[in-house]
């Protein structure tokens, strides 16, 4: 399974951007998709997930301000980013995990998003 992450760049404080996460294959057996980022120096955290029922699970800091979405007839998760600010600046990257006996974890290659104050 190949992760392509688009999307990413530079934007002011306050700006809006849209990644999107592209499935080489089906996304329907994907019990969870997801964003995460590291920013430089730091650890990867948890941005937000969508269950494959719609459930969604978002970090405190963008509560609010970022959505989630998965659209399972185009293979592609979706996080919109609304009201930026320069503490979003991070590599975000996908995420999609097939659970059963044997879980599969996959990873996309990440895109950067820069927010300038």
């Amino acid at each position: 399974v190949q992760l392509q992450a688009s999307g990413g760049g530079l934007v002011q404080a306050g700006g809006s951007l849209r990644l999107s996460c592209a499935a080489s294959e089906s996304i329907f057996s994907f019990n969870v998709m997801g964003w995460y980022r590291q920013a430089p120096g730091m650890q990867r955290d948890l941005v937000a997930t969508i269950t494959s029922s719609g459930n969604t699970n978002y970090a405190d800091s963008v509560k609010g301000r970022f959505t989630i979405s998965r659209d399972n007839a185009k293979n592609t998760v979706s996080l919109q980013m609304n009201s930026l600010k320069p503490e979003d600046t991070a590599v975000y990257y996908c995420n999609a995990v097939r659970l059963g006996p044997h879980p599969n974890i996959y990873w996309g290659q990440g895109t950067l998003v820069t927010v300038s104050s």
